[in-house]
């Protein structure tokens, strides 16, 4: 279906832009019309362009579009009536677009997972498949009760991974950056004055002049050598997949946020399984699935080789063992699961586990970094003033008065 760019005007006068997959001009207009827009100008755009010019639906359009339809369900509202008032009730205007295609699909005879998978860059295959096994089920309300749930825990995690990882690196940028301005800026003066002194110069004060002169005579090399390595490690590792595979081993390695990594990525996984399993989704299509989940090609390559021992007879339980991820107490949490039949209540177990140590192992470790951080920059300031201050002392101790 082509898409098309459009310019049109509400029934206030108000001037609206945006996107739309119709089969033709009529098409686009009546559209159009049905979301409360009269069509001004029209042009066919790529598709893709389409989607990135009518902007992202965010998370919490996600979270408010599940906990809509699970309200609208149980209450017996038609699902078609009801994506209706969700189109003309949301504020993202490409939600309100995408919302408009798929009422217009369920009056042509579309289920509302096959719906949701015609817009995978919104409704992703977990979100459709679990909307499917709950179709299949009758389970609706349900599976969008634990949508919700899964997108508000989504939201939180990534609100405690950005508290994690940005601000060392903002401490980081600030300590590198004033420790470039003292080699640029005060150690040259300093540097002036002591050479009019005819002082000899200790080892240290040496150095940290000799990195002054360095960085001034050479700075184009002192900031473009990381950037250009960085621009080419980003390119390796995405055109390389051993590279990408060795780029993600190497991130859950990392001292102390490789652990609180490897927890989070964990964490989701079994939240998702768990929500895939509850819905009646086999194992083996839930780990197939959750491979594109978790978001690392180490902890994915596990899945597979989890789900290849579960096709040849293994157990659950002895296959998540040998994957060594998971602690001894995890294992154990599912074994108790498939003993007793109920799995998807030992991954919630799980799932509660892991994001209880997150939190846990967030907090102390923003409580370790930001002290370390301060103690570092005091010790690097204190070496940098000790190397230009200590010529200085010993003149000031060889004056006699």
């Amino acid at each position: 279906m082509p898409s098309y760019r459009y310019k049109a005007v509400d029934k206030t006068g108000r001037p609206a832009r945006g996107g739309l997959d119709a089969v033709n001009e009529v098409d686009l207009e009546l559209r159009l019309r049905r979301m409360g827009l009269d069509l001004i100008t029209y042009e066919q755009v790529d598709r893709r362009a389409s989607t990135l010019a009518g902007g992202k639906v965010s998370r919490q359009d996600l979270i408010n579009f599940c906990f809509d339809m699970e309200q609208m369900y149980r209450s017996g509202i038609p699902m078609i009536d009801g994506l209706r008032d969700l189109r003309d009730s949301v504020e993202s205007p490409r939600f309100r677009e995408i919302l408009t295609v798929m009422t217009e699909d369920m009056e042509g005879g579309k289920v509302l997972s096959q719906c949701m998978a015609s817009h995978p860059e919104v409704f992703d295959s977990v979100f459709a498949s679990l909307v499917r096994a709950g179709e299949q089920s009758g389970r609706l309300a349900e599976v969008f009760e634990s949508l919700t749930a899964s997108l508000k825990w989504q939201d939180e995690l990534a609100s405690q991974t950005k508290k994690l990882l940005i601000y060392p690196a903002m401490v980081l940028f600030v300590v590198g950056a004033v420790v470039v301005f003292l080699l640029i800026y005060l150690v040259p003066q300093v540097t002036g004055l002591l050479k009019t002194m005819g002082l000899a110069l200790p080892v240290q004060t040496r150095v940290l002049i000799f990195a002054s002169n360095f960085i001034i005579a050479y700075w184009p090399f002192v900031f473009g050598v990381p950037v250009v390595a960085a621009v080419a490690l980003i390119t390796w590792i995405h055109r390389s997949p051993r590279a990408a595979y060795m780029w993600d081993y190497a991130i859950l390695r990392l001292p102390i946020t490789g652990l609180i990594l490897q927890k989070i990525i964990l964490a989701r996984f079994a939240s998702f399984f768990a929500l895939m399993y509850q819905s009646g989704i086999t194992v083996l299509d839930a780990l197939k699935t959750s491979e594109d989940i978790v978001g690392n090609r180490v902890i994915a390559d596990g899945l597979m080789r989890a789900g290849q021992q579960i096709s040849a007879g293994e157990s659950l339980t002895e296959t998540f063992r040998n994957l060594g991820v998971f602690p001894p107490l995890v294992i154990r949490m599912l074994r108790v699961g498939e003993a007793t039949g109920a799995l998807d209540t030992a991954l919630r177990n799980v799932n509660y586990f892991y994001t209880r140590d997150i939190r846990e192992s967030v907090d102390k470790a923003m409580k370790m970094l930001e002290p370390t951080l301060t103690m570092g920059l005091g010790v690097i300031l204190a070496l940098i003033m000790w190397s230009v201050l200590s010529p200085v002392y010993d003149m000031l101790g060889k004056i006699k008065f």
